[in-house]
């Protein structure tokens, strides 16, 4: 997107400022009306609109077109021309977002300066808006931990296929980050990432959505579908997508075509899909909420991202990202996390996984004082919810005898601090101050089994192994 779109009714206007621009090496398109305007910016939105305000023999004025393309393109400038000059049009352009405006006859100068400041203009909100879907809506993969190396390990197995994925967790597990990551090492990675928040859009309004429209006033309007051409669709929480549209949808993966409400051609689409969910699917099915033909169709690659509480190992390594991040793009001071600050991060109760670290961090780099390490204190104090700042460790300690008590702290220190690691021994071992033999009697005698994929908890049932048998992770 690097042209210049001008639209006058007069072709010598039109051919004169084109042949302007591409004497100072813009390239331009020109525009007669509104319905070839409105038709050009749906193909592709201009760096920058020169716009009159009078259009004879079209539906819609400037002012209209003005309205319709902020609303749709906030971020391309608009530069409003007109022979029919006086300050009510320049104010109600203005008011409406127009970048600046310009009387005829106009000054040739004077447009140049104004183009040259629009377009540095389009260009910074570009970069801006650039910037800021990649630090929000990173496909950085950052972590590890066993829990992270696995899923690693899946993502990238799929990143050079086309299957379409199906990702599980609970919310706030970087479910996005991964579809992301997906689509930034395939081979689709030149073209877009579109995401369909299911849950946020309204149940109506989800096939203009996602199909875009027709109407003779406003021309074609593309859907995400469209939009999505040649890259990824992601369907964010897919279960929230109304029934009705889901038939259509499995329509679409089928015939890799559709049809815009209100129009009659069929728009063929060539689309990677990837879906995630907090849901149980299986249950949705079962109880009539969602399409076992849909889910067939989506769950080809079925992956699950492990919560935050799978891999406390990685919250410090976060925690870091996070401070560089909010650092970069927000100004905030790049705090140090003290190794104390660190281990109460890793055993703190995380219900809304990263994206709850995420605001945890923001929060304590906002409101702490000075650029020094940020304790312990900081993250457990004004807490927005009980548990946020709540830590694993507990029990009712105040109630019971001393012997009780003192058993009962070590085996949710000792729980916690495997967790913490990983199910990794010798690193439980080196960080509690105890040999790693005597550790493994400790855990023996207190009753402390570790799962499968490292997570300790515990109880040991009849013929489970014992930590003897326990290998270190990593």
């Amino acid at each position: 997107m690097s042209d210049i779109l001008i639209v006058d009714d007069e072709k010598d206007i039109r051919d004169l400022i084109a042949d302007i621009l591409g004497d100072e090496g813009f390239s331009t398109r020109t525009a007669a009306n509104s319905e070839d305007c409105m038709a050009q910016i749906n193909a592709e939105a201009p760096a920058l609109m020169i716009l009159d305000i009078w259009l004879k023999d079209s539906q819609m004025d400037g002012i209209d077109i003005l309205k319709t393309v902020k609303r749709d393109n906030p971020d391309v400038p608009i530069i409003i021309i007109s022979g029919h000059g006086n300050i009510e049009i320049a104010v109600a352009a203005i008011k409406q977002g127009a970048y600046d405006y310009i009387a005829k006859p106009f000054n040739i100068d004077q447009l140049m300066v104004v183009i040259s400041r629009a377009m540095e203009t389009s260009r910074l909100r570009r970069e801006n808006s650039t910037l800021r879907r990649r630090d929000l809506h990173s496909g950085d993969m950052i972590g590890h931990s066993v829990a992270f190396k696995r899923l690693k390990d899946q993502l990238e197995k799929v990143t050079k296929s086309n299957g379409r994925v199906m990702l599980t967790g609970e919310p706030g597990s970087g479910k996005e980050s991964a579809a992301r990551y997906i689509h930034q090492h395939s081979t689709r990675a030149a073209a877009p990432f579109v995401t369909v928040n299911s849950a946020t859009i309204a149940p109506e309004r989800m096939e203009e959505v996602l199909f875009g429209r027709e109407t003779a006033e406003r021309g074609v309007e593309k859907g995400l579908l469209e939009q999505a051409h040649g890259g990824v669709i992601y369907f964010d929480e897919v279960a929230e997508m109304p029934t009705g549209t889901q038939a259509k949808i499995l329509r679409v993966l089928t015939e890799q075509q559709f049809t815009r409400l209100g129009g009659s051609d069929k728009v063929r689409v060539d689309l990677r899909v990837i879906s995630s969910t907090t849901r149980n699917l299986s249950s949705e099915i079962a109880a009539g909420r969602f399409r076992q033909e849909l889910y067939d169709r989506l769950n080809v690659v079925p992956i699950a991202v492990p919560s935050l509480a799978e891999r406390r190992e990685d919250v410090p390594v976060l925690a870091e990202h996070f401070i560089e991040v909010f650092n970069r793009t927000q100004g905030l001071s790049a705090r140090e996390i003290s190794e104390e600050a660190a281990a109460t991060l890793q055993t703190m109760d995380w219900p809304g996984n990263i994206r709850q670290l995420r605001n945890v961090i923001e929060r304590v780099l906002i409101l702490g004082e000075g650029t020094g390490p940020i304790e312990a204190k900081e993250f457990t104090a004004g807490a927005s919810t009980p548990e946020e700042g709540r830590i694993v460790l507990g029990g009712q300690l105040a109630s019971l005898p001393l012997r009780e008590a003192r058993e009962l702290f070590e085996r949710e220190y000792l729980l916690t601090q495997i967790n913490r690691f990983g199910g990794n021994i010798s690193r439980t071992a080196a960080f509690v101050g105890m040999e790693r033999s005597a550790l493994h009697r400790k855990l023996k005698s207190l009753g402390v089994v570790t799962g499968a994929k490292g997570a300790a908890r515990g109880g040991q049932d009849e013929g489970e192994d014992d930590l003897d048998t326990v290998e270190d992770a990593g």
